[in-house]
Formats: C-alpha cells, sequence, structure tokens
C-alpha cells in the first residue's frame, strides 16, 4: 500500500510539474508577445523602404488653423487653463501680439511657460501651428 501511495504521490507531484512548466512556459509567451515590437523598422536601404510612404506631418494635406485649434488647442484655450489667453480675449492676447507674430509663432512651435513645444500636437507641421495662431490673433482683435 505504501509503494502505491508514493507512485501516486510521485504522480501528482510529475503532474504539478508539468501543469507548472506549462504555466510558466505560457506566461514567458505572453510576456514576450507583449514586449515584442508593434511594428517592423525600416532603415533606409532596406528592401522595405521603398515601399514606405513619404513622411509628412499631416495626411490629406495641411489642416486649418480652426481645425489645429479645435483639435489641440482649443483645449487649454477655451479655459484659460494653467495661464493659456483664451480664445477671443483681446486683454490677454494684446500683450502677446505686440511682441509680434514670430515671437508667437515661435512660441507656439518651441513651446513656453506652461505650454508644451506645439502644445503637443506632434502631428502637426509649422505652418499648421502658425495657421492656428493665426485663427486665435485675428479672433482677439
Amino acid at each position: 500500500m505504501k509503494v502505491v501511495f508514493n507512485f501516486v504521490a510521485a504522480l501528482a507531484v510529475a503532474a504539478g510539474a508539468a501543469v507548472a512548466v506549462a504555466q510558466t512556459q505560457s506566461v514567458d509567451e505572453e510576456i514576450a508577445e507583449r514586449l515584442a515590437p508593434a511594428g517592423k523598422t525600416c532603415m533606409q536601404g532596406d528592401e522595405c523602404a521603398a515601399a514606405a510612404p513619404a513622411a509628412s506631418a499631416s495626411t490629406g494635406g495641411a489642416r486649418s488653423g480652426s481645425d489645429v485649434y479645435g483639435a489641440h488647442c482649443a483645449a487649454c484655450h477655451m479655459t484659460g487653463a494653467a495661464g493659456a489667453p483664451k480664445f477671443a480675449d483681446a486683454a490677454a492676447w494684446a500683450p502677446r501680439i505686440s511682441k509680434g507674430m514670430d515671437t508667437l509663432y515661435t512660441n507656439a512651435i518651441k513651446g513656453i511657460g506652461a505650454m508644451p513645444a506645439k502644445g503637443l500636437c506632434m502631428t502637426c507641421s509649422d505652418d499648421e501651428i502658425k495657421a492656428a495662431v493665426d485663427h486665435m490673433v485675428d479672433a482677439s482683435k
């Protein structure tokens, strides 16, 4: 009876070890899958690079200043969040406008104070950011 019990115990231990190994492999595979790159890096000169589309700041042509403002700027400039001058608030915009459009463009593109570069619109071209600035300035005159 003791031999049968030892044999059954040994089988149980072996089965448990097999399950643990299978679970570990499954977990390892899941981790590897989560850590795998999302896409393939294609370097200039590689065969895949020839098929890559040309890089552009946006798709479908340049967005209007109003479109960029609505999608990326309004969150702060409608509410005045973090000291942002509110849209169409002539008093808040006047001292900024007096510094000149080049300064406004540079500040919008590079960031100033609490405003990050391009208001975090990293898909916006510099010209699209300038158009958004023009839109806000036009509304505050």
